[in-house]
């Protein structure tokens, strides 16, 4: 089963990261066009194409667009660079190697928005991917792409990247709004929402780094052709990134709407060592895992498809287990890292993502017996819906499924530890 790449284009042997190469293929192509139409025809477009976001949320991007007041007051465009979802490696393609496409639809996006200042927050440890970004924008302002009367449009843009500090939690969008003021990456509370009172306290977009690179796609296109790429309410292609017992991890471009089984086995290659499926987390390690069962009834791969198992698309970074791996380890991971994470604002998810930890900690020294998944899921009930942001149902919904769904693949692996522990 081939891909259908639009976006993802290193198969083209082209260096993207040089300007005068993307403008070869295209870049800034658009622009003459939907300059003449004005701002409203291109928000309409976007509206129209249906684009959800690529950040996890999946929320119309055109939609969000229109929660900004029109009350004179300056505005800002934040781009969510800050890829920390374990399991997820797609947004690091366009900031390391075709950094235009996402100044272009910076640009187009701001255009229409009436935005002359926007952010690029890019995660700390993506040292290659600032590097980049940095020599692009100023190779674009150059050229006359950014700055004041960009290609004598009388439009004026600056863009500016600000690199994160290593933080899982300043991808929440007020967390990273909070981190670009210098503040603590600690999320607000909401309302009131960024479109009213963001980034410095002015209306705010924040969009992920895939749905700003979609936008050139779209006005090129047009809306039509962007909805015949994907599903109904799911427009377009979608970035999937897949790692875990494959045998051809990678990142791939797909129409929405693929089943899962077709990812896996189709161009993945299929089950490391031709082992049995075990379970599928399909969106990031925040999302519910699937069993193999599950992984058979998810027969569209869209922001609405998941749904109906229980499950998220979220940032498309599908992680395959086969039936040799050991939950406990599995779950000493995810634990682990949202105990670490965790910014410690809310008490249910600072004392609870500890909870966590240690009840599976317990269950790795050999210490625990099958009553330890119930007090598992009782401490993933004490977190769920009782914190400022979604990092609490991130820790719990991965734990509690494999809790629920694996239990007796778990109860078999704490028997197994038990016995070797000698206890």
């Amino acid at each position: 089963m081939p891909e259908h790449r639009v976006l993802l284009r290193n198969h083209l042997g082209k260096d993207l990261t040089k300007l005068d190469e993307y403008k070869k293929l295209g870049g800034f192509g658009v622009w003459p066009k939907w300059v003449a139409q004005g701002p409203a025809a291109i928000h309409n477009e976007v509206k129209a194409a249906n684009l959800r976001g690529r950040g996890g949320a999946g929320f119309p991007a055109g939609v969000k667009w229109g929660f900004l007041p029109n009350d004179g007051r300056p505005r800002y465009l934040v781009v969510n660079a800050d890829e920390g979802e374990p399991g997820t490696f797609k947004d690091r393609y366009f900031l390391e190697d075709d950094p235009f496409r996402l100044i272009e639809g910076c640009l187009l996006t701001s255009y229409a928005l009436n935005i002359h200042t926007c952010y690029i927050y890019i995660r700390g440890e993506f040292w290659r991917a600032i590097d980049v970004m940095e020599k692009a924008i100023a190779d674009a302002r150059k050229a006359g792409w950014l700055g004041k009367d960009i290609q004598g449009s009388g439009f004026d843009l600056e863009i500016y990247t600000h690199p994160g500090a290593g933080a899982y939690i300043c991808g929440e969008e007020t967390a990273l709004i909070e981190s670009i003021e210098g503040k603590p990456g600690q999320p607000r509370l909401k309302p009131p929402f960024p479109a009213n009172i963001g980034l410095f306290g002015m209306p705010t977009i924040v969009n992920n780094v895939e749905t700003l690179a979609c936008v050139p796609v779209i006005l090129e296109i047009g809306a039509d052709g962007f909805n015949a790429l994907g599903t109904p309410k799911n427009g377009g292609t979608k970035l999937v990134g897949v790692s875990g017992h494959v045998k051809k991890p990678g990142l791939f471009e797909v129409k929405l709407g693929l089943s899962l089984r077709e990812i896996i086995y189709d161009l993945a290659g299929g089950i490391l060592d031709d082992r049995e499926l075990l379970g599928v987390i399909p969106g990031g390690s925040s999302c519910p895992f699937l069993t193999a069962e599950q992984v058979d009834q998810v027969t569209s791969m869209d922001f609405d498809g998941l749904k109906g198992v229980g499950s998220m698309f979220g940032t498309a970074g599908i992680v395959v287990m086969h039936d040799g791996t050991d939950l406990i380890d599995v779950l000493k991971r995810v634990t682990g890292f949202y105990r670490h994470e965790s910014c410690g604002q809310c008490t249910p998810c600072r004392q609870g993502t500890g909870w966590l930890a240690a009840i599976v900690e317990k269950m790795d020294q050999g210490l625990a017996d099958e009553s330890h998944i119930d007090l598992l899921i009782d401490a993933c009930t004490g977190i769920e819906g009782n914190t400022i942001c979604a990092l609490g149902e991130a820790a719990a919904w991965p734990v509690r499924s494999v809790a629920t769904r694996f239990r007796p693949q778990l109860a078999k692996a704490i028997a197994a530890r038990s016995a070797a522990f000698g206890s």
